[in-house]
């Protein structure tokens, strides 16, 4: 009968109920933020300052904003004025590009995102991808100059807005890590004269900020041509873009370099492999699957860093905005159409950190 009695006061530990305080949304809430007195405060104080900044805010961006009407209508309104970008969209995206061969760089935008997005799975990469990157640059490249197959010819300084900030940074990043990596390899040559011409131009990149670059390709560089001989300001902005960023890249691939133990090089010269296969077949994948964190950091950097082209009177995106916030019609809106760019770039950004992290875990560089 005592044996009965045990069996019938056993409980199974699996089936004991927890605390109702850890049960549900309340219980989340109780652990997490009124957990310690410190921690109720702050929680407090965050209720506090979104309680007095986001109904706010929703009220002026949707409640109380127009988005497809005149600049004095906004001036009269006490909302924000979306209006600005509706009725300004093209030429913000555009730029000074004839109104009616728009649809010439739309299409090479899509093209570009296409091309992005098809070239996201690693399984493509080989020798088809390149030759399809390499016949849509050039197809991009006629749609947006023409002056072949019929396409009436664009003169590059009408090109402006979106497409040309995209130009800038795809053209400028895929250009400068190659080069960077060329840079990190010189700097760790044994030959003298190639590791110190390396070591100078890399400190010396290094040592301005892209804007005396800017400044330098377009004032000074053309004092040093000949006479009548000239450079497109884009060809010289994108150089310059090219320059700054590979310096940087270098030092991030030179810290990959380092990080490879001394077995490996032992390892690929007892398989009997010369310094070119040593390095393309060993170690260079070794070492820049070690980097990506840092390089997609400059990467994206130097893709923001496009926006200070504006100084040189170079119609990017910012550009054709501040243009825009000129006009007396849209003066004082320049909050909205800020914002608008804001999520232009980060949405650039944020595939670009995101693809970084998918191809860390594809490639386990945690492991």
């Amino acid at each position: 009968m005592a044996l009965i009695n045990q069996a019938i006061k056993y409980e199974d530990p699996s089936e004991v109920k927890p605390p109702v305080t850890s049960i549900g949304i309340i219980g989340w809430v109780k652990k997490n933020l009124f957990d310690t007195w410190f921690n109720s405060i702050l929680t407090l104080l965050a209720i506090f300052i979104l309680w007095k900044t986001v109904p706010p805010f929703i009220k002026w961006a949707f409640v109380d904003s127009l988005w497809y009407s005149t600049g004095a209508e906004c001036h009269k309104a006490g909302g924000a004025c979306w209006s600005v970008i509706s009725k300004n969209l093209r030429f913000m995206i555009f730029g000074f590009y004839p109104h009616d061969l728009q649809w010439r760089p739309l299409l090479a935008m899509i093209m570009l995102i296409g091309l992005l997005f098809y070239s996201r799975n690693r399984n493509r990469w080989n020798k088809s991808l390149v030759y399809a990157w390499i016949t849509g640059l050039f197809v991009m490249g006629l749609l947006m100059r023409g002056g072949l197959f019929g396409l009436a010819s664009v003169e590059t300084t009408q090109w402006g807005g979106l497409p040309l900030t995209l130009l800038l940074a795809i053209f400028g990043l895929t250009a400068a890590y190659p080069l960077g990596i060329l840079l990190a390899l010189g700097r760790q040559s044994k030959l003298r004269i190639i590791k110190t011409l390396c070591i100078i131009y890399i400190e010396l990149i290094r040592g301005v900020p892209l804007i005396s670059l800017l400044f330098m390709s377009s004032v000074v560089f053309p004092l040093f041509l000949p006479h009548g001989v000239t450079v497109n300001a884009i060809l010289r902005a994108q150089a310059a873009i090219i320059m700054f960023t590979a310096a940087y890249i270098a030092e991030v691939v030179r810290g990959g370099l380092q990080g490879m133990s001394r077995g490996q090089y032992e390892a690929a010269e007892s398989l009997g492999l010369n310094y070119y296969q040593t390095m393309r077949l060993v170690i260079l994948p070794q070492a820049l699957k070690i980097v990506i964190p840092p390089s997609v950091s400059i990467l994206i950097s130097a893709f923001k860093d496009t926006s200070l082209v504006v100084i040189i009177a170079l119609y990017d995106l910012l550009k054709t905005t501040q243009s825009v916030l000129s006009d007396p019609k849209w003066m004082g809106f320049s909050a909205e159409a800020y914002i608008f760019i804001a999520m232009i770039y980060f949405l650039c950004c944020f595939f670009m950190s995101n693809y970084s992290r998918r191809l860390e875990r594809e490639l386990n560089t945690s492991n």
